[in-house]
């Protein structure tokens, strides 16, 4: 465990994290402005003991970039009597695409029409019921990566070769979903407790909208249905703090395609500028939160 400025007996809350990236240099900054005695626990070193070992602090903001690991994480501090934002169970829903299309639909939040093919082979005729274009994404994953866009079957069968071919089981399994046809950007809205704060454009050449691949933001009005949409999908999940991406269909028509747990938020940032400070809303809801 790696110390912030406090020692874990006198600390109230800990961030947890294994890259400390603009992001987690704001939270840590918030936190010493406020001089709420936190501690640093950096997830590569951390263990812990299921034999009543003390926790490390009573509340933890859970930011670490991997996911096995901010999962892994959160159910072991958990164990120990942790609160953890998010929580395991948030993490785990908002960290497997397919969970969170659950998720949405239970909720009967609007959202792509989706399946999920448990073999490459099996995924030609979901495609087909689904109609092209398409797109299939792996069931974990962030900034984009391994999302392929298919226009027709020919390229779905030669994208599927190659997915058959990765090693192990679980890259088999193909999360398939509607391609929305869309203005060239998605919204990002955040959403800190059960309130959304805001929300930015995502505007890019190509298809992905991912700031990690070049998307430029833009502050977004948060309008009515903006709000109640993304509020709706961040509880579905269970995640206090969530980034919720929407898309705008043709008719202008608003759904969820994915809840983040982990929200990045450097680019939103720079969209509101010193108008709002993402930062400081996790610290107060990190106190809010606090144990009596």
């Amino acid at each position: 465990m790696t110390t912030g400025p406090h020692t874990p007996a006198e600390a109230v809350c800990a961030v947890f994290a294994s890259r400390v990236r603009t992001d987690e240099k704001r939270i840590l900054e918030a936190l010493d402005r406020r001089k709420l005695p936190y501690v640093f626990l950096d997830s590569r070193t951390v263990w812990q003991s299921l034999d009543g070992s003390a926790a490390p602090a009573p509340l933890v903001l859970n930011r670490e970039i991997g996911y096995a690991r901010a999962l892994y994480g959160a159910r072991a501090l958990e164990a120990a009597g942790c609160v953890v934002v998010n929580s395991a169970r948030a993490t785990e829903i908002c960290g497997d695409k397919y969970r969170t299309s659950v998720a949405l639909r239970d909720a009967g939040i609007p959202t792509p029409r989706t399946a999920l093919a448990l073999t490459p082979e099996a995924a030609l005729p979901a495609l087909d019921a689904l109609g092209y274009p398409a797109v299939i994404k792996p069931l974990v994953g962030s900034w984009g990566r391994l999302v392929s866009y298919l226009p027709d079957a020919a390229t779905a069968r030669t994208v599927l070769d190659y997915v058959a071919a990765l090693p192990g089981t679980d890259a088999h399994i193909v999360y398939v979903q509607e391609y929305v046809f869309k203005p060239e950007r998605d919204i990002r809205a955040v959403v800190i407790g059960d309130e959304a704060v805001g929300a930015v454009y995502r505007s890019a050449q190509d298809w992905r909208t991912n700031v990690a691949r070049g998307a430029v933001t833009s502050r977004c009005e948060l309008t009515g249905d903006i709000a109640k949409l993304a509020v709706a999908a961040a509880q579905s999940t269970g995640a206090d703090v969530a980034g919720v991406d929407l898309l705008e269909g043709p008719d202008g028509e608003l759904s969820v395609l994915e809840v983040n747990h982990g929200v990045e938020f450097s680019g939103f940032q720079r969209a509101h500028g010193g108008d709002l400070s993402l930062a400081d809303l996790m610290i107060d809801l990190m106190e809010a939160r606090l144990p009596c």
